[in-house]
């Protein structure tokens, strides 16, 4: 009985293998992202206990405007650093509908071997330059899996900025760990991504291995250089006058 039982362990382990040197993991390339913002629930937080006046205006891209808002971006990468670059919309909003966690409003260069990000961000006719360390997000992985982009996925909860709840799949067959914004720190390719209080998703939806020259990488350098505790200041100074909206505000400026 031994014998056999061997030869079984024998043949799985030379299975098991092959299987891995079979399998393939991409270390450049570039892919391509669509972010959705329900604009039905970020107008609505428009309305506050002191922006009534916004009311008719919500009430009527209920029935006039579009629930969900798709934007495109691309992420360029290698094994040690990436780009993440919107496409800038067909359209604008018109201003009583026009939200921070609507828009694109980030260039994100991460150099992972360092660490660091620099993060061109853009609004309301202010461009800054964040220089500082890329974003700390608290990630416990799970065991539920899905398919984003024709890639094996695995789920990841996380918590950012303090109180923003955020879910994540990331893949190891790209042993990279970045992903679209600022999202980063998982053992792979993060290809998809919601914030589910924050009305937002962002998910791969197509994946392309090339290498990836580096004036596809280069680093932002327009903007006034801040760091991110600066970048706080800077914001909350623009928007202290907004009253209850002011945080949502925020947290649209900071994602």
């Amino acid at each position: 009985m031994i014998k056999p039982i061997l030869l079984t362990l024998l043949y799985l382990t030379l299975t098991l293998d092959v299987n891995a040197r079979q399998k393939h993991f991409i270390n450049s390339g570039t892919i391509e992202f669509e972010r959705t913002a329900n604009m039905f629930a970020l107008v609505k937080k428009k309305v506050t206990k002191n922006t009534q006046d916004i009311k008719p205006y919500y009430e009527r891209y209920l029935t006039s405007e579009p629930q969900f808002r798709k934007l495109k971006s691309t992420l360029f990468f290698n094994s040690s650093k990436s780009l993440y670059v919107p496409v800038p919309p067909e359209r604008g909003l018109w201003h009583y509908y026009d939200t921070p966690m609507a828009n694109q409003l980030n260039t994100v260069f991460s150099d992972f071997r360092g660490g660091n990000s620099v993060v061109q961000k853009e609004f309301y006719e202010r461009t800054y330059l964040v220089k500082d360390q890329m974003r700390k997000i608290k990630w416990k992985i799970t065991e539920e899996k899905r398919v984003i982009a024709g890639f094996r996925c695995r789920r990841a909860n996380g918590l950012m900025l303090d109180s923003i709840y955020v879910v994540a799949f990331y893949t190891d067959e790209i042993h990279i760990p970045g992903g679209p914004e600022s999202f980063n720190g998982l053992p792979g390719m993060i290809l998809g991504v919601s914030v589910p209080h924050e009305n937002v998703t962002w998910f791969a939806t197509k994946v392309t291995e090339a290498p990836v020259i580096e004036a596809q990488l280069a680093v932002p350098v327009k903007g006034k250089v801040v760091n991110n505790k600066q970048l706080f200041e800077e914001i909350w100074k623009a928007v202290a006058n907004y009253g209850d909206y002011a945080m949502v505000m925020v947290k649209g400026l900071l994602l």
